[in-house]
């Protein structure tokens, strides 16, 4: 007998949300990288000196924070089961970078409230990409 564990409808909602979160943070990450029209008008002076400031160590776990994730959403989508340590880098990412931003930068006194909360946010998303990954191996949804 073949019997698939074919994943709900949810499962595929969550992926297509983890493709374009991560997606998003992939743009901003090249925007910043290639300092472009829109990472250029995006921000103030100071909050581009304090990018500018950044060591070479927090820019790479930015690098590592998207490029891993939009790998993980993307392995998601495939339902495959690299999707997990992918997030879990992904995430190592986020806590580097938001934990620089957050207590030892400049940036969290910049960024004011709307800053905080998309720190927040962004750390939240990268956790429960890396949990609902868990779920959907153990669900045996992921190959």
């Amino acid at each position: 007998m073949n019997t698939t564990n074919k994943p709900n409808i949810l499962y595929w909602v969550i992926a297509v949300i983890a493709l374009l979160w991560n997606a998003m943070g992939a743009k901003a990450y090249l925007d910043q990288a290639f300092r472009n029209e829109t990472f250029m008008t995006s921000y103030t002076p100071e909050q581009i000196a304090i990018v500018d400031a950044l060591p070479i160590w927090v820019t790479a776990a930015f690098a590592v924070a998207v490029w891993f994730g939009l790998l993980g959403a993307i392995f998601l989508l495939l339902r495959r089961s690299w999707a997990k340590p992918f997030f879990l880098i992904s995430l190592i990412g986020v806590f580097v970078q938001m934990g620089y931003t957050l207590f030892m930068g400049e940036g969290a006194d910049n960024y004011g409230p709307g800053g905080i909360s998309m720190i927040l946010m962004i750390i939240v998303g990268a956790i429960l990409f890396l949990w609902y990954s868990n779920y959907a191996k153990t669900k045996g949804w992921l190959k």
